[in-house]
């Protein structure tokens, strides 16, 4: 099994954002210790990727690039995989209480269902033909899914139980809904890449709602919400970590330690701590901020360089964070208490 590990001291840095409104600047903290290891998969070129974390503490990702579901054992080192149909382009892999897969076909127009120990696959399948790309997808308390389409412009929700499927049309054309996560009270927060703007989803009506941002040319790509319910998003296209407070109205902003950076994949952690990676440099870089303090608390590079991290989850269990690459490695990054 081919492994890199990289032990490192995260060097607690200042950076200073730029003076727009609602913009703050970042003061330094203190050093952290964060080891990230990575296994290379072992189907090369098939970008790995959306890893999750199963009940017994396994891990499940998607062969975006390979059509195929994988599994991996930390323990001992092990990977398998369940094929899917040509052509699947899985983009996202989320587990269930009850270990089961879904698997959202990014280019087939469905949300696949799939026994974990048998590979048998179940497909529910978009009721509108233009939502033909799902892409992200989340677990609501009751077990049902919210989940984006990018390409189609649609925010949509699956009841596990019955397979029935609606969705919501994002009212600006081309606004391209990607990044998804839910607040304490179940609402579905969006990042719309097409332009510069979050959305909500009414979890009664379904009507979308826009929230604009305060710069034209951020583009917002992955979002997650602390626990006081504010909304933090990563800006891919300038380079910057923002928050958004629903109760206050307020956005603030904070520029990315490298600048325009390509900020993508991002998680939060139990101690409402956000980790987010830079991926417009070689290596990629994992950062963490202190959403308490609002400091920037350092960064740790990538040891396979990383090509791209797309998307990652927190494992609270065990306080790290997975992710896959365009390196085809599936990572893991175990966080500091």
């Amino acid at each position: 099994m081919n492994k890199l590990i990289r032990s490192t001291a995260i060097n607690a840095l200042a950076f200073l954002s730029l003076a727009l409104p609602g913009t703050l600047a970042a003061e330094s903290a203190g050093e952290l210790n964060v080891e990230i290891t990575e296994w290379t998969v072992p189907w090369p070129d098939t970008r790995p990727r959306d890893p999750d974390v199963a009940p017994d503490g396994t891990i499940w990702l998607v062969g975006q690039a390979g059509h195929y579901v994988a599994h991996f054992d930390p323990d001992t080192e092990a990977f398998s995989r369940f094929d899917l149909p040509d052509g699947t382009g899985p983009h996202n892999v989320i587990v269930a209480k009850d270990g089961t897969l879904w698997v959202a076909g990014n280019r087939k127009g469905w949300i696949g269902e799939m026994d974990p120990e048998t590979g048998e696959l179940k497909t529910h399948p978009m009721p509108n033909e233009d939502a033909g790309d799902p892409h992200t997808q989340v677990f609501d308390e009751a077990g049902n899914i919210w989940f984006t389409v990018q390409n189609g412009n649609f925010i949509g929700h699956l009841d596990t139980s019955s397979g029935a499927v609606e969705l919501a049309e994002v009212p600006t054309d081309g606004a391209r809904p990607y990044g998804i996560n839910l607040d304490s009270k179940g609402k579905p927060w969006i990042v719309l890449l097409g332009t510069n703007a979050l959305a909500t989803v009414d979890t009664e009506s379904m009507e979308v709602t826009e929230i604009a941002l305060p710069r034209e040319d951020a583009r917002p790509r992955r979002v997650v919400i602390t626990s006081d319910d504010r909304v933090w998003y990563v800006d891919y296209a300038q380079g910057y970590l923002g928050v958004y407070d629903p109760e206050s109205g307020e956005i603030e902003e904070w520029k990315a330690p490298s600048g325009p950076s390509g900020p993508y994949a991002m998680a939060v952690d139990v101690k409402d701590r956000i980790w987010f990676f830079e991926t417009r440099q070689s290596p990629n870089t994992l950062v963490g901020f202190d959403t308490k303090s609002e400091t920037f608390i350092g960064s740790v590079p990538v040891p396979s360089g990383g090509g791209s991290v797309r998307h990652m989850v927190y494992d609270p269990a065990r306080n790290s964070l997975w992710f896959g690459t365009d390196t085809n490695n599936l990572g893991k990054a175990q966080l500091p208490d």
